[in-house]
């Protein structure tokens, strides 16, 4: 086995650049349109019920699988010849990110809350569509064994995004104002922009697959002769690009494709839910925005870095299912420490001793599930079952997460903490069944190339 220094260099790989920066891409705009979004209106006055409800424009990140088969079959005119599948998508969607970013900084909550709204749906889809490309990207540019450190790379990026998101937008807006701020992080786009269009298309996509070579193509095709040519066309596309991905999900992992996705589902509750709220909770508390910006946004971030990249390291040595269940007990408990915190006055340390380890914990999280994630998915429909998984993990808790300031409202912090820790029991319930199961020390990653190892359980 080779040694912690050893596991740690492979972070040193010239592609792991490429993945850093584009996961920064990618964790940009998501607190812009969530805990940032809602730390911003609160100050502007909004009630929290209604921020509460605002949050649930992130739930589109819950439903990208929807359009995610558009991804991974349909070409961009012009722009796919050019970059290729991924990068064409990619690039489309961080142009969209970007725009949104720039309306978003035009406009003022108490004058045009809908349009607000509006706005921050663009970027939502846009960040989502973004997501779909760059995962599938992700996942066919690195071979099975280096899953784990690109995904704490992208981790890595991502946090980095965030940290701007988060701890620059604060202080920007503390000096600047929030409209100048959102302007920053719309140029700010322009780093995943200039990546997508240098770094190279993966060798394996699915471009690389007729669709007409797929079994479940193949049988409609002999039995529509009675249809119209273009009609044809149409259903063996739709059968191709998002029947057969789930087909194959399916046949792979049997009865315990169920277990699975209501694992998925569950993991993220907890911290997720609770996160909708930490905004408003430190406004509330007395926090200002330089002490939320430098403390929450800033240096928690940096602990959720050292935790992604300690969660790739992790993976590599003690294998996926082991370290979620370990990931899993941390987040429960780790939140549950926001109950200490409500009860206590506002105190900068107590704040930075509850962030660095709940961030943490979070960091550690984050990359064992990407890489859970990846470990499930057939490269032959990277983007549309990647998204699929991952939307299964994100739509619950951004549905949950929207009742989240009807609850404060009702039973206080402390109780909602309550509730938000326990939500992510029957997660690590699941981990042990799935462990147990799988052989807990020996999941690795098993990507299908073939039509006969589509037949193994994950």
């Amino acid at each position: 086995m080779s040694t912690w220094a050893q596991s740690f260099k492979v972070y040193l790989r010239p592609k792991m650049l490429a993945m850093l920066l584009l996961g920064f891409s990618a964790g940009l705009p998501l607190l812009l349109v969530f805990g940032t979004l809602s730390f911003w209106l609160r100050k502007e006055g909004i009630d929290r019920s209604t921020i509460g409800y605002i949050s649930w424009v992130a739930a589109i990140y819950g439903v990208k699988f929807l359009w995610s088969p558009l991804v991974d079959r349909l070409r961009i005119p012009l722009v796919t010849h050019t970059l290729g599948q991924r990068r064409s998508w990619m690039v489309l969607a961080q142009v969209g990110v970007l725009t949104g970013l720039l309306l978003l900084g035009s406009v003022n909550p108490h004058e045009d809350l809908s349009l607000l709204v509006w706005f921050a749906i663009l970027v939502a889809f846009s960040s989502a569509t973004q997501d779909i490309a760059l995962d599938a990207w992700r996942i066919e540019s690195a071979p099975d064994h280096e899953q784990g450190a690109m995904a704490g790379t992208y981790q890595l990026g991502y946090r980095l995004g965030m940290l701007l998101a988060g701890g620059g937008a604060f202080s920007l807006a503390h000096f600047y104002g929030w409209s100048f701020a959102y302007t920053f992080m719309g140029i700010s786009m322009l780093v995943g922009i200039i990546t997508t269009i240098l770094v190279s298309e993966p060798a394996a996509n699915t471009n690389h697959i007729a669709i007409s070579d797929e079994q479940p193509v193949q049988r409609f095709i002999a039995y529509s002769h009675a249809l119209p040519s273009f009609l044809t066309k149409i259903i063996a596309w739709f059968i191709g690009a998002v029947i057969c991905p789930f087909i194959d999900f399916f046949k792979r992992n049997g009865v315990y494709a169920i277990v699975i996705l209501v694992f998925i589902a569950t993991f993220r509750l907890s911290d997720i839910t609770m996160g909708v709220m930490a905004g408003p909770f430190y406004a509330d508390m007395g926090y200002t925005e330089l002490q939320v910006g430098l403390i929450s946004k800033s240096f928690g971030v940096g602990v959720t870095i050292a935790g992604a990249l300690l969660g790739g390291v992790l993976v590599m040595r003690w294998g996926i299912l082991r370290v979620l269940i370990i990931a899993g007990v941390l987040v429960v408990t780790t939140n549950l420490i926001f109950v200490w915190l409500a009860t206590q006055t506002p105190n900068t340390m107590l704040l930075a001793l509850v962030i660095t380890a709940d961030n943490l914990s979070g960091g550690i999280a984050g990359t064992v599930f990407i890489a859970y994630l990846s470990s499930l998915t057939n490269r032959t429909y990277t983007a549309t079952q990647y998204a699929l998984l991952s939307s299964i993990m994100l739509l619950p808790a951004k549905f949950l997460g929207g009742f989240s300031g009807e609850i404060v409202d009702l039973y206080g912090y402390i109780n909602f903490f309550l509730y938000a820790g326990a939500l992510g029991v029957p997660a690590i319930l699941l981990a042990i069944y799935l462990g147990t199961r799988s052989g807990i020390s020996n999941l690795s990653f098993r990507q299908p190339h073939t039509q006969d190892s589509q037949n193994e359980n994950t």
